[in-house]
């Protein structure tokens, strides 16, 4: 009985034991998929969002609502080959307001390598000269930055052979100044009911449409497809909108100013 009882104990201790190895053994995998998460999350390797495929060239557009930019980061960003190619940025709005991030971002995008180019959101209500004015004011463009962009998509009580009038002519006066034909962004409802004339037919076309997986099957003049407003880069506290261009990097040079 005294034997068997020692056996037992034995057998007890060895079991203790091992389960002991086993919990410092598998420990690690716990600490380590922990980690794994933490750090997913921190440096963001996909983009959080679908990207429309079949297209190479991608890009972002930013304002002040981003905060400070940590641009070299943005720079460094990529998920399966795809990276950030080109940025819009806000640079003024109507005829007195400059976006406050508009100079460092501006800078600190060239400093690292990246396409960038400048918009202005146009108020109906103010006159297409006194607002490229502020503009003016504010670009100053180089070779290969991207060409200026009129960003309308208010009308508010403006006519719309008025509102048509005013933004013509904005971009007859940026054409005019910076050497290089502008872009014109709209939302594809705006651009359905004001800018699908022929005397828009020129300028490139930068379309905003969240609804639909392929743009083309509305309409196929675009050359900026604003597609998702929740995107997460590497630099970028919180969502960042997301474009791809329609067609590869050396045609997007080839609209830049020269």
């Amino acid at each position: 009985m005294k034997a068997k009882n020692v056996l037992i104990s034995g057998i007890t201790l060895a079991v203790v034991a091992l389960l002991a190895v086993a919990i410092v053994s598998y420990a690690p995998i716990k600490a380590k998929n922990s980690s794994s998460k933490k750090s997913y999350k921190i440096n963001f390797p996909g983009f959080g969002i679908w990207l429309p495929p079949d297209y190479e060239v991608h890009g972002i557009d930013v304002s002040k609502h981003q905060g400070k930019i940590n641009w070299e980061s943005v720079s460094e960003h990529t998920s399966n080959d795809i990276g950030i190619s080109f940025i819009f940025m806000k640079a003024t709005e109507g005829k007195t307001i400059k976006d406050v991030m508009f100079q460092e971002n501006w800078k600190k995008a060239s400093d690292n390598n990246l396409l960038r180019g400048a918009y202005h959101f146009f108020r109906p209500h103010l006159t297409a000269d006194e607002q490229f004015r502020l503009f003016k004011s504010a670009v100053t463009l180089i070779k290969e930055d991207l060409p200026p962009v009129l960003d309308v998509e208010i009308k508010g009580s403006c006519p719309p052979a008025r509102l048509k009038k005013n933004v013509k002519r904005w971009l007859e006066m940026a054409e005019k100044h910076y050497g290089v034909t502008p872009i014109l962004y709209t939302n594809y409802s705006f651009y359905r009911h004001y800018f699908s004339g022929k005397e828009f037919n020129k300028y490139p076309l930068w379309i905003a449409h969240y609804a639909t997986d392929d743009l083309n099957r509305l309409t196929t003049r675009w050359n900026f497809w604003q597609h998702n407003e929740s995107g997460r880069v590497k630099g970028i506290r919180g969502g960042v909108d997301f474009n791809v261009f329609k067609g590869n990097f050396n045609e997007l040079l080839k609209l830049c100013k020269k």
